[in-house]
């Protein structure tokens, strides 16, 4: 993957997570979770297991608003980092290339 360069400045970062964290105990978030799926795997997973994303990452330029934070597995959240959503299709179609050619 290439590195990119980052035009989000700490401070704005800073705010953000400040944003996320104030959703993070809203009845928002509590509805979201109880649904106990992992937006990327789609595995179930106990309300308590599930971490906040951002589908765009806060480096990226992302914003901490309910349109752009969904419900993550700690395995998909961790996988997917700094990764658009673009990016992250990316890498798991190349997991399913690599899946496909052991079978070959």
């Amino acid at each position: 993957m290439e590195r990119f360069i980052s035009h989000v400045t700490q401070k704005e970062i800073k705010t953000e997570k400040q944003k996320a964290r104030l959703l993070k105990n809203s009845s928002w978030w509590r509805k979201k979770i109880s649904k106990r799926r992992c937006y990327y795997c789609g595995k179930e997973v106990p309300e308590n297991e599930l971490t906040m994303d951002h589908v765009i990452p806060l480096i990226r330029g992302g914003k901490s608003v309910k349109s752009n934070i969904v419900p993550a597995c700690k395995e998909c959240n961790t996988k997917k980092k700094y990764m658009l959503p673009i990016e992250w299709d990316q890498y798991l179609q190349s997991l399913n290339f690599f899946d496909s050619e052991a079978i070959l």
